[in-house]
């Protein structure tokens, strides 16, 4: 059995590497541009269809970030791996109309964070966004060692506080994790191409890519205003991201489908692939009962743990 103070360590540990962990979801790269049971067979013939050769990339992806940004809600299906730190998956539904809502089911399946949440009863865990904050189930041996509370509430607010620079990074991860951001990313690269024309999922998609060099963000020709370009480097560089590929699939309603995004940052080597359906599903969260939470803040701060860095 563990002493008190070993318990309290490892629960707050627990809450910052599961909040990274999380924050994974909404940034990460890609295991190739064809697989997860995808039928893709690229072209660059002409096509009537959306995203057709007639139409520039540029102009092709500004139109997809509109529609996709309009939509205001989508299911989410997502794997990511990042280093040795973890490999998870992600299912769910996610809103954006007025700030981030949804819920998703987080599955830990490799890694060090795979390893922890074993320790404490269990590998999968349910999320739900907030626009304030973002809370997290634990299973029964959390609870047992955090005064009965299974879960876990991070308030975006506190983040910046408690995590110095790392926090500021999470902070704007966790608000900013929609679809149309990985659009905007692709954006900023500067030098997007349209690929080809392929199949995801059964459906009929446009295929873009580029490199997103963190360096020369501020300079490139990415049809991004100085302040979102300004953001979007400031959200890397605190991630430790130089070099940043985006691959994103535009179905023929100019929404996005897919979006594949890797690299290398302070953790090592990221990656993460996407899939997003059903826009406009209905999406209804709601905040998990007070007595059964604990708030991320506290539990740092009453258990020593000190900010992270």
């Amino acid at each position: 059995m563990k002493g008190t103070n070993g318990r309290r360590a490892g629960l707050s540990i627990v809450a910052v590497t599961l909040l990274t962990g999380v924050a994974g979801c909404s940034s990460g790269g890609s295991e190739g541009s064809g697989g997860d049971g995808e039928s893709a067979s690229s072209s660059s013939s002409p096509s009537s269809k959306g995203g057709g050769t007639h139409v520039s990339p540029i102009a092709a992806l500004r139109t997809a970030e509109k529609s996709t940004d309009g939509a205001d809600s989508a299911k989410v299906e997502s794997t990511t791996t990042m280093g040795s730190l973890m490999a998870m998956t992600a299912d769910g539904s996610l809103g954006w109309g007025e700030g981030l809502t949804g819920t998703l089911t987080i599955t830990y399946t490799g890694g060090t964070m795979a390893d922890t949440m074993r320790q404490l009863g269990a590998t999968s865990m349910e999320a739900r966004y907030l626009p304030d904050a973002y809370y997290a189930r634990m299973g029964d041996v959390f609870a047992e060692q955090a005064g009965g509370k299974h879960w876990i509430k991070y308030p975006y607010e506190a983040l910046e506080t408690l995590g110095g620079g790392s926090g500021a990074y999470l902070k704007d991860q966790m608000e900013n994790s929609t679809p149309n951001q990985s659009v905007k990313l692709l954006l900023a690269s500067g030098d997007v191409r349209r690929v080809g024309e392929e199949t995801v999922r059964g459906e009929h998609t446009t295929h873009y890519s580029g490199t997103v060099e963190v360096a020369d963000l501020a300079t490139r020709n990415s049809s991004l205003s100085d302040s979102q370009l300004a953001d979007l480097k400031k959200q890397l560089e605190q991630a430790g991201v130089t070099t940043e590929t985006v691959d994103i699939w535009v179905d023929d309603e100019n929404l996005l489908v897919k979006k594949v995004e890797q690299g290398q940052a302070a953790n090592g080597a990221y990656s993460q692939t996407a899939y997003y359906s059903d826009y406009g599903t209905p999406v209804d969260t709601e905040v998990p009962p007070a007595a059964d939470t604990a708030d991320f803040s506290e539990l740092v701060q009453q258990q020593g743990a000190g900010p992270t860095s």
